[in-house]
């Protein structure tokens, strides 16, 4: 099994995989522990956020102290089009999605979609959660994948994320049991008690409901239809955001469909990370100190139409996943 993100619900579902003996695990992850990520983040501790260690690095000393006889295998990686095949080996069963951005989570569903092996989607943002495990090319019945029902990422800058509205600790738990469950069913061979639906919820307004995936495989769907074109996977999606030579900085690109972002709004949702200024096309957020492994202090340029410059790094790693967590991705 692999679980791409080691964030809240990378956790989670691993914890659960672990102590319910599964032998093996593959993580992946590009980020580091920080202190603002042990409020739902669960096998992480104080000295792992001083320490500034990788989280598949703090995740793995966590679940071989609960199990000495797992292996794990993890990787301190972006995951792109250029590594996922081998980060995420053949020999993987099904890949549950602890993701924090949608163009890793797009790449994740093309590349089951190739493998023909089962996705286990989930996200958590403030009291809400969703999930579904899809299982695509298995029939035209149940073989709906996640672009069958979500054709297209929002663009970026028009969804919250985890950094700017917060996570309910006890929202990650539902997803996650319900994501490691789903995994566990299939790996002891009982696929067809899979719910075929998607679960969403609302912990603080006592909302849920599911809702019946049965059918909704389409066939000119982008990714499993007849015109597979498969962006993600083949990196046709976009470019990888280049290092601005000379001036440590990285460009994060915009919204490909030219969608424009509500400057004001991500102002509003930014203030709490730092100094905000900007204007009629631009939102910068001035960070007061570095963050771990960064040269300098962050400042992050946003302008209109989700074009980002993010100071105060050289690495692309770092600078999309500051970007992902508050901007969204």
């Amino acid at each position: 099994m692999a679980i791409v993100g080691m964030g809240a619900l990378g956790c989670g579902i691993a914890d659960l995989l672990a102590r319910a003996g599964v032998g093996m695990l593959t993580i992946v992850d590009r980020d580091v522990v920080e202190i603002t990520n042990l409020q739902r983040q669960t096998l992480y501790t104080n000295e792992d956020a001083a320490a500034g260690l990788p989280k598949v690095q703090a995740a793995q000393n966590r679940l071989l102290a609960i199990d000495p006889g797992l292996t794990v295998r993890s990787h301190a990686v972006d995951l792109t089009h250029l590594n996922v095949n081998q980060m995420i080996e053949k020999s993987v069963q099904v890949v549950l999605d602890g993701t924090d951005n949608f163009a890793t989570r797009y790449l994740l569903n093309d590349l089951c979609v190739e493998r023909g092996i089962p996705l286990c989607y989930g996200g958590v943002i403030a009291t809400r959660g969703m999930q579904a495990t899809l299982t695509p090319n298995s029939d035209a019945e149940t073989g709906a994948c996640l672009r069958c029902l979500f054709e297209e990422p929002p663009p970026a800058g028009t969804t919250p994320t985890c950094d700017t509205a917060g996570v309910l600790g006890p929202a990650v738990s539902i997803v996650a049991a319900a994501q490691a469950t789903d995994a566990l069913k299939i790996l002891l061979g009982h696929q067809h008690l899979l719910s075929r639906s998607l679960l969403e919820f609302d912990l603080w307004s006592n909302q849920r409901r599911r809702v019946d995936l049965r059918g909704s495989k389409r066939v000119d769907c982008p990714c499993c239809g007849v015109h597979r074109k498969r962006e993600f996977l083949s990196g046709r999606n976009g470019d990888e955001p280049p290092h601005l030579c000379g001036q440590l900085a990285v460009q994060i690109p915009g919204n490909p469909s030219g969608t424009k972002i509500d400057l004001e709004s991500l102002a509003q949702r930014l203030a709490s990370h730092g100094r905000v200024t900007g204007s009629k096309v631009f939102v910068r957020l001035e960070q007061a100190s570095a963050l771990p492994g960064w040269k300098n202090a962050a400042v992050i340029t946003v302008f209109a139409d989700g074009r980002a410059i993010v100071r105060g790094t050289e690495d692309v790693s770092q600078a999309k996943g500051l970007y992902a967590k508050l901007i969204g991705m």
